[in-house]
């Protein structure tokens, strides 16, 4: 039995995995919009499944609004959900918002006035601290987050995607 589980997890992995590059991006099968993509967290209490109903058991509960979270898979109405610490699992839809949103992933990270090292720091972001997300650059991101609004870079953040590009 366990050979037949090991090879339905290689048939079913991204070409990626053996070193070469899919062509292109997976699309969900309930709403053609491209995997994995961020979303965040909608209430301040969710459940997260083993499985995609209500029949499965929570395995976590995400109690912040407004977590950034990453879609991996879509079953029915329910998505596969994971968080900055890669923990996860199924959480229903309507739990979801497509308001993008990060998470500081450093020490006192400086929200800049422009996308440039050299320019003033507006504030400074401790880790955890979760914001909304603006425009991003290649390596900067604009972020908004309690009464400050300032450039980070991407390298710091997490929540977007390392080559995303938002006007």
């Amino acid at each position: 039995m366990q050979a037949f589980s090991v090879a339905i997890l290689l048939s079913l992995a991204p070409l990626s995995v053996f070193g070469q590059q899919a062509a292109e991006p997976s699309l969900g099968q309930v709403t053609d919009l491209p995997l994995p993509r961020f979303v965040s967290l909608k209430v301040t209490k969710a459940n997260v499944r083993r499985g995609p109903s209500q029949s499965h058991r929570i395995d976590w509960v995400f109690m912040h609004r407004g977590t950034p979270l990453q879609i991996t898979a879509e079953f029915e109405h329910w998505r596969r959900v994971r968080d900055q610490d890669n923990v996860g699992g199924w959480i229903h839809y309507s739990l979801l918002s497509g308001h993008r949103t990060i998470v500081i992933q450093g020490q006192r990270i400086p929200l800049h006035a422009d996308p440039d090292e050299t320019s003033a720091t507006v504030a400074l972001a401790e880790k955890g601290v979760i914001g909304s997300l603006g425009a991003c650059l290649p390596n900067w991101c604009e972020i908004e987050t309690g009464d400050f609004k300032g450039w980070v870079m991407k390298s710091e953040i997490w929540g977007v995607g390392a080559a995303e590009i938002r006007e």
